[in-house]
Parts: structure tokens; C-alpha cells; sequence
């Protein structure tokens, strides 16, 4: 990919200068009188003529679009197959031209107050986050924890920036940043600090202005201990076999602060915390401050928006979920996303023993849940203290062989579904008709898993030759896009003429978010660039359905539209990636606006962090326009080998707050 500085860096709207002439100063004042009459006669009718124009010209194109679409569907029938492909492209480029010729006449007629600024949130809406709001489902009757589900009610969105909070400080860079983060960026009080009850929420100290989670500190001796008991649970030496024994990607259910995760990443096993939104002391915006996959996720009603057989080990340490609750219904959603031969790992007070025969309540729950285990055709490896862990089967025939009206049933074709997008949870077993059930111990282990072979491939649909370009590319893409924000990262700094700018630092981007993550090639060449980041791959509901693809490799994905808020707080991303989802909603005919999709940008990046998008020309032409709006300094940037296509990289200012 080559590329080449088309457009300069701007900052807000550009100024403009008006220029008169002057008037002689010996005119008379009836003079003046009449000539400024005349002047507001002419404006008031030049107005007149500016709106009536537009109004036809809107009517025109109107009119042109019906007859276009009439007049291709005619002639689309009369054409040979040979040449469809050919024309499908003209058109397409068509109607890309069409969307952003009314684009234009949009801003033209509206004017001005188009091109207004986005104004700032209020700042009570300093960690807002649309779709979930417990007060509100509190009122509409919700009740047993499903206060806290996800709902995206028409009109919750928006349309303003967040503010950091008033002494938002920019996070130290990683790994500094995983045991240190700034008090004031996320919202918790020193109460919930010293009261935090979960394993891994005590390992944490508070100071003056930071809240220190070191692994030099005694504390941390917990957390390391706990992962060497789950290794030897499992039959492993330590946690450094993991990786041999086929765990590579964890689902750790209520995090806590992400301790457990921040301690296996040195061992390279991805773990990626979910957690209740919580409107102060979240332990998904702590964790993701602290430069760890997290993201709100709720096992309260419905299912998790990931494909069935998607996770190696899933792990709750006192995480708050009332396992023998709804029936088992949480179980069934455990074994739905946990691949055969998998690992869950559960601890709490309920397994201790000797508690549990003094307190009949007590054992009469855990009970339920090893019997309810049982009839999932899990077994239970180990028992130790107040912990737990049961496998998953890697044999189909288990569940045959199960006694008649024993536990759940197997999920018909039409329940067991692949990509479920928050559906209501099921009370049947599925992904058992997946072609994806592959035991965790028959899949090459890390980090050869991400290179799927042929026999692989061929499940997704996909050729090897496919995954390869998308390799290739995303490895000059990568390298290109470093390239272009070390200079601008390293600007302002002082430097004599004709030296090179400094390489960028190894850790100048920590969260990442691709928005449109298709085979997850971007993931692949950040890591094998050796680049110290984790990135949430987001396949968008509109797009082809290729997340499976993304977890078999070893990475972390979510299915998500976005015409939605995504499920995460206010600046929790270094940066966020686009390539083709502008193009991908426009052929949806713009079910949200750009504006809709850009605001929500903006709340979830970080003050001075990065966007990229890679579109077609038209489209970021469209989309400079609005990055005036937004307040971001933007710069486009032509590619050479593709005129096609541009590449739009943007910056978020850093907005302090002021005091009221």
C-alpha cells in the first residue's frame, strides 16, 4: 500500500474572511437610507430564490433516483451474466456518488446551522453509557437482576460528547499502567475500595491519586497461588501449561479488577472479563483502565453475544451469579459458549464442605449445581477449599447415554442458534449442531492456532489463499499505519533539521476496538509486528458472519450494530479502527446516521487517542466533514495504489472540564 499526504491537519472549522468596500463618508443619510432598503429587499428575495432552488433541486433528484432504480432494474434483465460483475461495480460506485451528492445538498440547505459543533454532554454524563439505565428498568417493571439487562430504547442515544471527568489524567503507558491507574478517571470511592468482597477485587490499594495493584506487593502472592491451584486442579504443573494444555481464551465472569487476567498475560493467555454495568466502582471500567479486555455483559436474562464453542476455560471467583438459580438456565449458557473439552472453573463459600453440612440451605444448593453439572455431562476433575473445576465432554454420545428426563434437553436445528445477538436464554444444550465441535486437546495449541489450515478454513467457508492475502495486506497495513502516527505523535517535539523522527514507542496504543474486524487480520499483524495490544474484534450484524473464524484463531471477538451503543464506558479505547463499515451501512440505506456512528466513537475513545478509517473516497469525503463537527483534528490521505479508497486518521482532543 502506498500512500501520500493529500490534505493537511485542520483543527475545527476552517475561518473565514470577509472583506468590503468602503463607503464614502460624504454620501447623504437619505442616500443611505434607500440603498439600505434596497439591499434587504434584494437579500430577503435572494433567499426566497435560494430556498425555492433547493426545494426543486431536492424534488429533481428525487425524481431522478426512481426513474435510475426503474430504469437498471430493466436493464439488468436484459443483460448477459458475463457482464453482471462488471456492472454491479459501476453501480455500486454509483450510488456511492449519489449518497454523497445528498450528503452535500444536506449541508447546503440546512447551512450553517449544519455545520454547527457538537455540543458537549452535561457533565453528570461523564460515564454515560446508552442501553443501560437501571432506574429506568426499574420503572418499566424490571426486577431479579434484569434491572441491569441491556435495552436500547428508541431516542436513549445521545447526540453529545462526553467530558472526562475534572481531573482526568491520560493513563501511564503499559505495562506501567496495568498495576497503576489515576483515581480520578474512573468513578469508585474509597469505600468500595476497602469493601471490595471478590479474590481478586482485595488485591488493590489506594493512595493518594492512584489506586495500585503491584505485583510486588504481598497481596499479589494470591492471585499467582490461586493460578497455580487451577493448574494442578486440572492435572497442569503451573499455569505456564496452560497454553500446552489447549487453553488459550478465558471468559472471566464477574473480574473483579482483572488481577486474574493481568497475571495470566505474561503466560499468553487471553482473558477477557465480563461484569453487571455498575454505575460506580464498574469493575469492567477498572479493568479496561487498566489496559485489559473487558466489556458489560449480563447472564441475568439473556444470551451473551458470542457464537456457541467460542471459549477454552470459563472462570467465576465469587463472582455474584446464583448458579442454581432459574433452574440452571446460567449453567446451560456456560456450556453454550465453552468448547468440548473445555474448562469451568467456580469458586465461592457454597463449595466449601464444612460449611456446607453445618448449613443445610447451603448444601442443599451446591447439590443442585454438581447434579445439574452432572446431567451436562461435565465431570469434576477437583474439589479444593472453595473451589471447583469441572470438563466439559469432548464426546457427543455423552449426552445419549444420559437416564431418560435427566437434565436439560438437546437444542433443536432451529434453537441452536450460532450467533445469537442478545437473545432470551435458552434451557436447552446448545451448539451441539455446530460444525465447530472440536475438542480443546485436538486443536493446535498457541500460536500455531492462528493459522488455520485448509480442512479448517473450509468451515467458514473460506480458501487459504483468502486468509493469506488478508495476512499479507494487514502486514503492510500495520506497518504503514505506524509509520504515519509516529510523526504526528512526535511533532511538537524539538527536534534539529534534518533528523528523523524518534520510533514510536513500543506501548504507545494498548486498547484497541476494530469495528469491522472481518477475519481478525488486523489482530494478527499487531501481534506479529510484536506489538503490546489487545484489540476487541467487532463483527457488525450487517456484515458476513465471520466471528467464529476470529475466536478459533485464538482471539477475542463480539457481535454487535452499530446503530447501538457499544457495551462498554467512556473512554476505555487508544484507538478505534473502520476499514469498509461505512460502506458496509450505507448499503443498509443508513439505518443510524454518520453522526450517530461517529458521536459513538468519540464516547468510547480516550482523550488524544486515534481513529483510522479506511473507505472509499466519497465516503471519507463525507466523513471529513464531520470530523469539523466532532471537534477532532483530521487529516486525509490518498493511496496511491488504490484511488478507490482513502485512509481518514483523526485525533481526539484532550477537553479539560471546567469547574462550575
Amino acid at each position: 500500500m502506498v500512500i501520500k499526504m493529500s490534505r493537511p491537519l485542520h483543527r475545527g472549522a476552517p475561518a473565514i474572511r470577509v472583506t468590503s468596500s468602503s463607503n464614502d463618508l460624504l454620501d447623504s443619510q437619505v442616500k443611505e437610507q434607500t440603498e439600505k432598503e434596497e439591499l434587504d429587499r434584494n437579500q430577503s428575495s435572494h433567499r426566497s430564490r435560494h430556498r425555492l432552488t433547493m426545494l426543486l433541486l431536492k424534488s429533481s433528484l428525487v425524481v431522478i433516483v426512481i426513474l435510475a432504480l426503474t430504469g437498471s432494474f430493466w436493464w439488468t434483465l436484459s443483460i448477459s451474466t458475463s457482464s453482471r460483475g462488471h456492472i454491479y461495480h459501476s453501480s455500486r460506485r454509483l450510488q456511492e456518488q449519489l449518497v454523497s451528492d445528498l450528503w452535500d445538498i444536506g449541508e447546503l440547505s440546512f447551512g450553517t446551522s449544519r455545520m454547527k459543533e457538537i455540543e458537549f454532554c452535561p457533565g453528570e454524563l461523564e460515564n454515560y453509557i446508552p442501553c443501560f439505565n437501571v432506574s429506568e428498568n426499574l420503572d418499566s417493571g424490571f426486577s431479579d437482576g434484569n434491572e441491569y439487562d441491556r435495552v436500547c430504547r428508541q431516542g436513549s442515544r445521545q447526540n453529545c460528547l462526553v467530558l472526562p471527568p475534572m481531573n482526568y489524567k491520560i493513563p501511564l503507558r503499559w505495562p506501567t499502567g496495568r498495576d497503576i491507574i489515576w483515581v480520578a478517571n474512573v468513578k469508585i470511592t474509597g469505600q468500595e475500595v476497602f469493601t471490595s468482597g471478590s479474590l481478586t477485587k482485595r488485591m488493590m490499594m489506594l493512595e493518594e491519586e492512584q489506586i495500585s495493584f503491584r505485583s510486588a506487593s504481598l497481596m499479589f502472592d494470591g492471585v499467582e497461588d490461586y493460578s497455580h491451584q487451577i493448574a494442578e486442579m486440572i492435572g497442569l504443573r503451573n499455569e505456564s501449561n496452560f497454553i500446552q494444555a489447549g487453553i488459550r481464551t478465558i471468559l472471566d465472569i464477574g473480574c473483579g479488577y482483572g488481577s486474574f487476567g493481568a497475571h495470566l498475560f505474561s503466560e499468553q493467555i487471553l482473558t477477557i472479563c465480563i461484569a453487571n454495568y455498575e454505575s460506580s466502582g464498574s469493575q469492567v471500567q477498572l479493568t479496561l483502565e487498566r489496559g485489559l479486555p473487558a466489556m458489560i455483559g449480563s447472564f441475568s436474562s439473556k444470551q451473551l453475544p458470542y457464537p456457541s464453542l467460542s471459549f477454552d476455560l470459563l472462570h467465576c471467583a465469587r463472582c455474584g451469579i446464583d448458579w442454581d438459580k432459574k433452574d440452571g438456565t446460567f449453567l446451560i449458557e456456560v456450556d453454550r459458549v465453552l468448547r468440548p473439552g473445555g474448562y469451568f472453573v467456580w469458586t465461592s463459600p457454597l463449595i466449601n464442605v464444612q460449611s456446607s453440612l453445618r448449613n443445610k440451605e447451603k448444601q442443599k444448593r451446591w447439590n443442585f449445581v454438581r447434579d445439574f453439572a452432572e446431567n451436562l455431562c461435565w465431570e469434576l476433575m477437583s474439589q479444593q477449599d472453595e473451589t471447583v473445576v469441572w470438563k466439559k465432554t469432548s464426546k457427543k454420545t455423552c449426552y445419549n447415554s444420559r437416564k431418560s428426563g435427566s437434565g436439560p434437553s438437546i437444542c433443536s436445528k432451529v434453537q441452536d442458534v450460532e450467533f445469537p445477538y442478545y437473545r432470551p436464554l435458552q434451557n436447552c444444550i446448545g451448539g451441539m449442531h455446530s460444525r465447530r465441535w472440536v475438542p480443546i486437546e485436538e486443536r493446535a495449541t498457541w500460536p500455531s492456532r492462528s493459522n488455520l489450515n485448509r480442512s479448517e478454513l473450509a468451515l467458514y467457508g473460506l480458501h487459504l489463499d483468502e486468509l493469506n492475502e488478508d495476512t499479507a495486506n494487514y502486514r503492510i497495513i500495520v506497518r504503514n499505519y505506524w509509520s504515519l502516527l509516529s510523526p504526528l505523535i512526535f511533532s511538537d517535539h524539538p527536534k534539529r533539521p534534518g533528523d528523523e523522527d524518534p520510533s514510536p514507542p513500543y506501548n504507545m496504543l494498548r486498547n484497541v476496538l476494530d469495528m469491522n474486524a472481518r477475519y481478525g487480520g488486523l489482530n494478527a499483524a499487531l501481534l506479529e509486528a510484536r506489538k503490546s495490544v489487545w484489540v476487541m474484534n467487532v463483527v457488525p450484524t450487517t456484515g458476513p458472519k465471520y466471528l467464529p473464524l476470529i475466536l478459533d484463531r485464538g482471539y477475542f471477538g463480539v457481535l454487535h450494530d452499530w446503530c447501538e451503543a457499544f457495551p462498554t464506558y467512556p473512554r476505555t479505547y487508544d484507538m478505534v479502527h473502520a476499514e469498509g463499515l461505512l460502506s458496509l451501512e450505507s448499503s443498509q440505506h443508513w439505518r443510524c446516521t454518520m453522526v450517530d456512528i461517529f458521536t459513538e466513537i468519540d464516547r468510547m475513545l480516550r482523550p488524544e487517542g486515534w481513529i483510522i478509517i479506511r473507505d472509499t473516497a466519497l465516503l471519507i469525503d463525507s466523513a471529513r466533514v464531520l470530523t469539523r463537527r466532532l471537534k477532532w483534528e483530521a487529516r486525509v490521505i490518498e493511496i496511491e495504489s488504490n484511488n478507490d479508497e482513502r485512509l481518514l486518521i483523526c485525533q481526539k482532543p484532550f477537553f479539560k472540564r471546567q469547574p462550575s
